[in-house]
C-alpha cells in the first residue's frame, strides 16, 4: 500500500461490471502514476480491476454501483472523499459519472474529471433507457471541472450538441502498452503455421460491431480465396444469430465462433488480417492491440476508427454497412503480400508515436497538473 501521504490525491471511480476499456485506462493510469498521486479507487467489488488496483498498491473500496444501490453509493463515496481528503475525483461511464459528481458536489470537491469513451447514444439499450442515461449523465453537469474524450468526434459531441465549452474538453487517445504487443521479428504477414489466411473478428457479439457484415463479405471472398478461415472471438447477445447467419450462407466449415478470450495477444497472434466491421465506436483498443503487432486492419470508416488508421497506409477503411468493400480489401492483401507486410509495419509506427501508454499518461497527468494549479480558466 502508498505510504506517502505529501502526494495529491485521487480516486478513481468506475461501476466495474465487467473489465472493459474503461476499467483498462484506469489501471494503466492508477499504474503509471503512483510516483505522483496517492491513488484510490472505486467500484463494484470482483473481477479484474479490483485485483489489478491492489496489484498497483493502490487503495480499492468496494462500492456497489448496481442501481438499486444508487443512494447508498454515493453516500459510501461522498464519506470516502471526506475521510481521505481526496483533491481529484476522476470517474468513467454514465452510472460512475452521476455517482462521482454527486458525492463530490455534496463534498465540497472542485476538481472533478469524467472521461467519455462511448457517448450515450452508442449504449446497447432501448430508446427509453438511452434517454434515461442521458438525464443523469446532464445531472450535475456544471460541476465537472474537465471532461477527457478518447477522439475528436466525441470532442465535436461535447462541445457542438451538449455546448460544453471547449476549454474544458481535453482529447486524449487511449493507449497500449507497447511492450506486450511484439510482432513477428520477420513481420510477415498472411503466413501462419497452418499455410492459410486466417482472418479474425475481436469483440463483443452488440449491433455496433457490425459483425454481420463481415460474415456476409465471406462467401465472397472465399470463391476468390478457397483456403480462408475466419475466427470470430467473442460473446455477447447477438452470438446466436450470427451462427444462425453462417448456417444460412453455408459457412460452417469456414467459420469459427470461439466465444470469450481473456487472451487477446494469443488471438492476434493466429490471424493474419483483423476485420473491424464497426457501425459505432469510440475510440476501440482492438484495432490499436492488431496495429501494435503489426497486423493488417480492415476496419469501418467510422468516427473514433479513422482517427486511428490513415487508409492505405497503416490500415484499410471501406464504408460501413457494405459486405462488398470488406471483401474486396480482404481479398487485396491476402494476394498483395508485400502490401499487408508494408501496411502492417507502417501501423506498429503509428502506435508507437501516437498511441503508446506512456504517452496516455503523461497527458492525463498534464491535466490533473493544471487543474491543480489554476493554470486552465
Amino acid at each position: 500500500m502508498q505510504k506517502n501521504f505529501n502526494f495529491k490525491k485521487i480516486i478513481f471511480i468506475i461501476d466495474n461490471l465487467e473489465f472493459g476499456g474503461g476499467e483498462r485506462c484506469f489501471v494503466q493510469l492508477i499504474s503509471g502514476l503512483h510516483n505522483q498521486f496517492e491513488i484510490f479507487a472505486a467500484g463494484t467489488p470482483g473481477g479484474e480491476f479490483e485485483k489489478e488496483v491492489k496489484k498497483s498498491g493502490a487503495y480499492f473500496f468496494p462500492v456497489d454501483m448496481r442501481k438499486q444501490k444508487s443512494l447508498n453509493s454515493i453516500i459510501k463515496i461522498r464519506k470516502i472523499i471526506l475521510k481521505h481528503k481526496i483533491d481529484i475525483i476522476h470517474s468513467q461511464g454514465v452510472r460512475a459519472d452521476f455517482f462521482a459528481r454527486a458525492a463530490g458536489f455534496s463534498a465540497g470537491t472542485k476538481n472533478i474529471i469524467c472521461t467519455t469513451a462511448m457517448p450515450v447514444e452508442g449504449f446497447d439499450v432501448s430508446f427509453l433507457r438511452k434517454k434515461i442515461y442521458r438525464f443523469f449523465d446532464w445531472i450535475l453537469e456544471d460541476s465537472v471541472k474537465r471532461f477527457i474524450v478518447v477522439s475528436q468526434s466525441l470532442k465535436k459531441l461535447l462541445t457542438e450538441k451538449r455546448h460544453i465549452p471547449e476549454y474544458k474538453v481535453i482529447k486524449i487517445y487511449n493507449g497500449i502498452e507497447l511492450e506486450h504487443y511484439i510482432p513477428k521479428k520477420n513481420n510477415q504477414s498472411i503466413e501462419t503455421s497452418y499455410n492459410v489466411p486466417i482472418i479474425g473478428a475481436i469483440g463483443r457479439m452488440v449491433w455496433q460491431k457490425g459483425f454481420e457484415y463481415l460474415i456476409k463479405a465471406i462467401p465472397k471472398i472465399v470463391k476468390h480465396i478457397p483456403e480462408a478461415e475466419f475466427l470470430f472471438v467473442g460473446d455477447g447477445p447477438l452470438l446466436p444469430s450470427l451462427k444462425k447467419l453462417s448456417i444460412q450462407l453455408n459457412l460452417s466449415d469456414k467459420i469459427i465462433f470461439t466465444g470469450f478470450s481473456n487472451d487477446v495477444k494469443e488471438v492476434l497472434s493466429k490471424i493474419d488480417i483483423l476485420v473491424v466491421p464497426s457501425l459505432l465506436e469510440g475510440f476501440p483498443m482492438i484495432t490499436l492491440e492488431a496495429m501494435a503487432m503489426a497486423k493488417p486492419v480492415v476496419a469501418s470508416d467510422i468516427d473514433g476508427i479513422n482517427e486511428q488508421i490513415t487508409n492505405g497506409k497503416d490500415g484499410i477503411l471501406v464504408s460501413p454497412k457494405n459486405p462488398g468493400a470488406i471483401a474486396d480489401a480482404v481479398i487485396a492483401l491476402i494476394r498483395n503480400k508485400e502490401t499487408a507486410k508494408q501496411i502492417g509495419i507502417a501501423a506498429r509506427k503509428k502506435v508507437e508515436q501516437d498511441f503508446s501508454v506512456e504517452k496516455m499518461i503523461l497527458e492525463t497527468e498534464n491535466v490533473y497538473f493544471s487543474m491543480l494549479k489554476n493554470e486552465l480558466s
